[in-house]
């Protein structure tokens, strides 16, 4: 363990072997940092966070401040859980969650790069990739695999999909589908046929999904309509995740379909 001589980190705080936290951190008492895990300068770590193993924590990232919810009463016991192998780059916030009991949770191998804002009880999966100054409002959940573009913001309540590739400086209400390409407001464009094959997809999956996809979004059945008409198609679990997610999108409903400029929607 190697603490530098200016960190403030309380006696009862649980830090795991081979760990490192550097100048100007603070460390609160009731912190459980994992082995292998590096905190950087002027970090703070506050209030009930469990970091596991291997983790990087950028300078000035603040983890487990209070959330920002006019609703919140300083007493409650909430929490910051995450998991091990994250990259957390510098001056990110991570607050810890609203509602008594409840936790703010951080899956592992996710790369938060810096400024990046996650709100009080967002639950991210494994292997996200949130990009510069993307700011997720409370109760947001991401997906594993999807990648936040820069800038973008995400309002709270809302649900990301797996494997979701999200342009920058876009802004979302409603939620994404899994496997989908989202830019500007509130706004689908295609498939992220590029991220399906990185992630190991056959492409008998991904013709499924293409299939899914034009069928909600293009075949001029709403949403209802379409629900039905896949529960008597045979598909596949890729293609039926996407389906599922849909069905369950019931709180802010889904992004609609948006054409590129001067190209109209081709059909099934």
């Amino acid at each position: 363990m190697k603490i530098h001589p200016t960190a403030l980190v309380d006696p009862h705080a649980r830090i795991g072997t081979d760990v490192e936290i550097g100048p100007f951190s603070v460390v609160g008492p009731q912190a459980v940092i994992g082995n292998n895990t590096i905190v950087q300068s002027h970090v703070v770590i506050e209030g009930n966070v469990t970091i596991g193993t291997g983790n990087l924590i950028g300078h000035g990232t603040v983890i487990g401040a209070a959330p920002q919810d006019l609703s919140f009463s300083p007493g409650r016991k909430t929490k910051v859980e995450i998991g091990d192998n994250n990259v957390i780059r510098e001056y990110s916030t991570i607050h810890r969650g609203n509602p008594e009991g409840s936790a703010t949770k951080i899956g592992d191998k996710n790369f938060l790069m810096t400024g990046a804002h996650v709100g009080h009880n967002c639950a991210l999966g494994n292997s996200v990739v949130i990009a510069n100054n993307c700011l997720l409002a409370g109760h947001v959940r991401v997906d594993d695999g999807a990648f936040l573009g820069g800038g973008s913001t995400f309002h709270q309540h809302m649900h990301v999909g797996r494997l979701v590739m999200v342009q920058g400086s876009s802004a979302f209400g409603k939620d994404l589908p899994p496997f989908v390409i989202a830019a500007e407001r509130n706004s689908v464009f295609g498939i992220n046929v590029i991220g399906l094959r990185r992630a190991g997809f056959s492409a008998q999956d991904r013709d499924e999904i293409k299939v899914a996809f034009k069928l909600l979004y293009l075949s001029g059945l709403n949403i209802s309509q379409a629900l039905e008409k896949a529960a008597a198609t045979e598909f596949g679990a890729a293609a039926r995740e996407f389906f599922d997610f849909v069905a369950s999108a019931k709180k802010r409903g889904i992004c609609p379909y948006k054409t590129l400029e001067g190209q109209p929607p081709s059909r099934p």
